[in-house]
């Protein structure tokens, strides 16, 4: 017996007899209406899985239309729930009308059992079946939400800041590729997420992508995705972040770590807005805005014939140069008091306040790491506090590493560090260049500065 709730309409009481009779031994519960006025304060007609309506009621009149209006009445109060049309008169203009607005299929009277138990069957298959889908749409909205909340807060009030965020909102509302620049822990990717917050497709999905963090062997597997079997840890069909992003944003960090080859397989992707998954030669339409990040001087790499030009072109519709912090005049204090409320709440240390030197101290310093440096100034000072004031010995800041041997680094890591940053310096953020200089490969120097981070 099928867990179903049926619903019979019909102003013979022979036919209702005659219905409930065949219905019961199929389904737990089958209940009927004599009047169809009764449709109007029938309770719960949501959890009517299907009604098998009458088309006429009124005697000597068979045109439909009253089953007609029925059928838009209880779709109005029920919109899922699956309604099959019954008359003894049986047309086709009558029928296609009753399809398009809304019934799930019309049965004859008088009707063979076997095939009406068929249709109830498919109507509640039917039923089934848009129940999953609204299901689906609601857990998927609500993963939408969930991921576009995440980490939404852009902070601070300074002129360099409001020149961005009324760039961001002007490109916002159209659906031109965005590269976005700035230096290491300016919060690119804030800013990404804040072109995605205003557009058109906000209620759609924002990825992101870490293209630094991805090994060229599985670039295309990451991107485009890969069928089962495709290569030796493919186990299933799995999409890219290309498909996964499809109707929302796409963002791709670190851009200017793509080696040649890889930027070739995303230009193709971009150009032709559609991918193909490894292991399959079936082209997948692509729907998405594309904001991509780099901290290096694509242009300088172009001349360098490090980073193709076309490419270039394609991502740079529109540049968005986000400021380093020390050009953020107000901002340091506005973003330190964030985080000291941020962690004194995490670390339960209520009360906790900056007095006017620490303040100063802060104003002072450049901060080379930016908002990321700040923010981890201001967890560590928050840890290690005992006091409920922050005083400028309650903040490590490092000035910039010395060049001389009498003040050079001290451990092995501090040296690693520094010749890595002098790398990236003399070849102006260009990973491989730096890479290629230091003997080492460009993912194994990526992983190093995000393991310093």
């Amino acid at each position: 017996m099928t867990d179903a709730k049926i619903l019979v309409i019909d102003d013979n009481k022979s036919v209702l007899s005659a219905l409930e009779i065949l219905l019961q031994f199929e389904y737990k519960s089958v209940q009927t209406l004599f009047n169809p006025n009764q449709i109007s304060s029938f309770p719960n007609m949501e959890e009517i899985d299907i009604v098998l309506l009458d088309m006429n009621f009124s005697a000597g009149v068979n045109t439909g239309n009253e089953g007609l209006f029925w059928l838009g009445e209880i779709k109005k109060k029920s919109p899922n729930t699956s309604v099959i049309m019954m008359t003894a008169y049986g047309a086709v203009d009558l029928a296609v009308r009753a399809l398009k607005l809304g019934a799930s299929d019309f049965i004859l009277k008088p009707w063979n059992n076997e095939r009406l138990l068929t249709t109830v069957k498919s109507a509640f298959e039917l039923r089934q079946s848009k129940q999953e889908i609204h299901k689906l749409k609601k857990k998927e909205s609500s993963l939408k939400q969930l991921i576009n909340d995440d980490k939404n807060l852009i902070i601070g009030n300074s002129k360099a800041l409001n020149s961005v965020l009324n760039l961001v909102r002007k490109v916002a509302k159209t659906d031109v590729n965005v590269l976005i620049t700035g230096e290491n822990g300016t919060g690119k990717e804030l800013i990404a997420r804040e072109v995605h917050r205003l557009s058109v497709r906000k209620e759609e999905v924002f990825i992101g992508v870490d293209m630094g963090s991805i090994a060229e062997n599985l670039f295309e597997s990451e991107l485009f995705g890969h069928m089962k079997g495709s290569f030796t840890d493919a186990k299933e069909d799995r999409a890219g972040k290309f498909e996964a992003a499809n109707q929302g944003s796409l963002f791709l960090d670190e851009m200017g770590n793509l080696s040649l080859q890889m930027q070739a397989k995303l230009l193709s992707a971009i150009q032709n807005k559609s991918i193909v998954r490894v292991g399959s030669n079936k082209s997948v339409s692509v729907d998405i805005r594309l904001i991509c990040a780099t901290n290096c001087n694509l242009e300088q790499m172009v001349s360098d014939g490090l980073f193709r030009e076309d490419l270039l072109y394609r991502i740079n519709t529109i540049h968005i140069e986000v400021p380093p912090l020390r050009e953020r005049e107000g901002d340091i204090l506005i973003l330190a008091d964030f985080f000291l409320k941020k962690y004194a709440h995490k670390y339960d240390k209520p009360g906790l306040r900056i007095n006017n030197l620490a303040e100063e101290k802060l104003m002072e310093y450049t901060w080379p790491g930016n908002i990321r440096e700040l923010q981890h100034t201001m967890e560590r000072a928050v840890i290690l506090s005992e006091g409920n004031v922050l005083k400028p010995t309650d903040f490590l800041l490092h000035s910039k590493p010395s060049q001389s041997f009498d003040n050079g680094p001290e451990t092995l890591d501090e040296m690693e560090q520094q010749m890595i940053f002098k790398a990236l310096e003399q070849h102006d953020g260009n990973y491989s260049a730096a890479a290629d200089q230091l003997g080492i490969s460009r993912q194994t120097l990526y992983n190093k500065l995000k393991k310093k981070k």
